[in-house]
């Protein structure tokens, strides 16, 4: 009878387990442990959904009835419903979800197309879909596939889509530029009906994310209700525009800045210099009070060049030339954890300079663009007047330089006086004292609201199409064939900024793929132990060979090899090492195989056990404290 409820008791305990494992997935306590926090929303998503008016739909797709998916797609696949789930939970009832499977020839499939996603073919021919379709009221966003690649950016592109999705108008985009991204209008060319050069293709890039509203060099104010502001090559701003500025990124308004040592495409300051070296001669730019006040550092006299990046580039002559000034830069220049770069594979930068955090300064400084450690800075006048390629043997400062970075903080104004003094108009229309003032003197913020963003890239060249893509000509339109990623990587920027500020706190967490480190250390180790005895076997071979080559040019009567005692031993002692090599290769191989198994076993074991383990003891303790009572 006891055995009987104790068996009886043990079922119950289990059953009683089952249950409470169901009930505890439905309870709205988590506890996320990976390292990277891969399952915790973050706080700018959090108050994202917080600002929510409107309930939002999200209906995910996922073709899990296709057979023969890999493990590794389906395992992503549930990390990405995981996701969805906490916007679920921490939206408040503002947010739905549906999971569909879009199997073949029917409505939900027909719903998975409409909504703008796209499948992948399997080696079978079996379409799969893993999208994601965002409904608010009328309107409708997706993602047309999860990739994989993009895992560490999985949080920031289902909140900008949410963000993206509530957004009923276009941004407003400040432009203010000294280089002719837009092509200036020529009244007398269109009188006489001849045909303008077309726009730089970013113009068109930035135009369907944004609303662009130009803002004149001249300018003395920022239009109103700009959402953000986009400054290239800045030269001879007036003390009012930049106190507008300064204000303007104080209000917690993004801004790009775009600023450059040696313009090759701005307009020449001085006539008489246009004639000696044409592009190249439109000067430097920089905002120096407002890059202070931001926590940053630039010189503007100074180009970055670095041999490790050096750009071939043919000359009029024929001839090419690596020019180490005009930077090609990689995938491992750029910072991966950073969605405005993270994709990104090339960029190329002409005569750029270098940024960087001022000591002492309070603001978060994230580089974007970086060189190699093998760079440094060159004069650049030398440039424009010298030899490019000679003088990388001049460069100065050596070590990595920052190119592009994200600024983030509380920035104090530039202008702590306020508004600057103004000049008023005499009757002939001259100016007056500098020191009189235009106005009664108006409130000003002296440090930031909230959090201030700035992006500041040190080069314009980039966002011309000379150095971005190639120009085609197709049916009688313009197309561009891109030869980089500049062109994504001006998108990029822009998409970042007029987001939401609070998309723009987000980072990269990493994958939720956990290599085996332990296991690759000792695969590494026994590499490195193998190659090493390699290594040895291959010179005690070229040894052995280079022997037998001396004794094969004492060859005797019909060529044949007249073998020495010792050309014998030698062979002899060769043939020893080689099986006592292999031997040794043998043993490190199975040592390794040997080590690796017996981990996998204790881990297996581990993970079978503990369980287990735990569930017979606390029965055990249950039964006797059941027996004592």
């Amino acid at each position: 009878m006891k055995r009987l409820s104790f068996i009886l008791a043990t079922l119950l305990l289990l059953v009683g387990l089952v249950a409470l494992n169901d009930l505890a997935g439905q309870l709205p306590l988590r506890a996320d442990l990976t390292a990277a926090r891969n399952y915790t929303l973050s706080p700018g998503s959090r108050a994202l959904l917080g600002r929510l008016e409107e309930p939002v739909q999200l209906d995910f797709y996922f073709s899990r009835s296709v057979e023969g998916l890999p493990i590794s797609f389906k395992n992503y696949a549930t990390r990405v419903e995981e996701m969805l789930r906490q916007y679920v939970r921490e939206g408040r009832g503002q947010v739905r979800l549906r999971v569909i499977d879009p199997k073949p020839d029917t409505p939900a499939e027909e719903q998975a197309t409409a909504a703008g996603l796209t499948p992948q073919t399997t080696p079978q021919g079996d379409a799969v879909y893993l999208g994601l379709a965002v409904t608010q009221a009328e309107a409708q966003k997706s993602i047309p596939f999860f990739a994989q690649s993009r895992e560490p950016f999985l949080e920031y592109d289902i909140s900008q889509l949410i963000h993206a999705v509530q957004q009923l108008s276009r941004p407003k985009v400040g432009l203010l530029s000294g280089v002719p991204l837009r092509t200036p209008m020529d009244p007398q060319a269109m009188q006489v009906g001849e045909q303008l050069p077309p726009d730089q293709f970013v113009i068109g890039e930035w135009s369907q994310s944004a609303e662009l509203v130009t803002v004149e060099s001249s300018a003395e104010t920022l239009p109103a209700n700009l959402d953000a502001l986009v400054i290239v090559h800045p030269r001879n701003l007036s003390p009012a525009l930049q106190f507008a500025i300064d204000q303007f990124v104080l209000a917690g308004k993004p801004v790009l800045v775009a600023v450059d040592p040696v313009a090759r495409h701005a307009p020449a300051e001085n006539p008489m210099m246009a004639q000696f070296g044409g592009a190249g001669m439109g000067g430097t730019s920089s905002l120096p009070d407002l890059f202070r006040s931001w926590g940053l550092t630039y010189d503007d006299k100074k180009v970055v060049a670095d041999t490790e990046l050096a750009t071939p580039v043919q000359e009029r002559s024929g001839q090419v030339n690596r020019l180490p000034s005009w930077l090609s830069l990689a995938a491992a220049n750029l910072n991966r954890s950073s969605a405005a770069v993270a994709q990104l594979k090339s960029l190329l930068f002409v005569d750029a300079g270098a940024i960087a955090a001022l000591p002492g300064t309070k603001a978060t400084f994230t580089p974007l663009v970086e060189t190699t450690a093998q760079a440094g800075l060159v004069d650049g006048m030398s440039l424009q007047f010298g030899d490019p390629e000679a003088a990388s043997g001049k460069l100065t400062s050596p070590g990595k330089k920052v190119l592009a970075a994200l600024v983030q903080g509380k920035f104090k104004t530039a202008f702590p006086g306020g508004a600057p003094k103004t000049a008023p108009e005499t009757k002939s229309g001259e100016s007056g004292k500098a020191s009189e003032t235009k106005g009664p003197a108006a409130s000003f913020l002296t440090e930031s609201k909230g959090t201030s963003t700035v992006v500041v890239v040190a080069d314009t060249d980039w966002l011309f199409d000379d150095y971005s893509v190639r120009r085609l000509n197709f049916l009688g339109s313009q197309a561009a064939q891109p030869i980089n990623d500049n062109l994504a990587f001006a998108t990029n920027l822009l998409d970042f900024l007029v987001g939401s500020p609070d998309l723009i706190s987000l980072r990269g967490k990493g994958s939720a793929q956990r290599p085996f480190t332990v296991v690759r250390r000792m695969e590494a180790e026994a590499q490195r132990k193998y190659q090493q005895q390699l290594d040895v076997l291959e010179t005690r071979i070229a040894e052995v060979q280079s022997k037998l080559a001396a004794l094969h040019g004492k060859a005797g009567e019909g060529n044949r090899l007249v073998a020495t005692p010792e050309a014998r031993r030698a062979i002899e002692e060769f043939q020893q090492q080689q099986l006592a090599m292999r031997a040794e290769r043998r043993q490190i191989r199975a040592a390794l195989r040997e080590g690796i198994e017996a981990l996998g076993t204790r881990l297996l074991l581990l993970n079978l056990l503990v369980p287990v383990g735990l569930v017979a003891g606390f029965g055990l303790w249950f039964y006797r404290r059941r027996r004592s009572t």
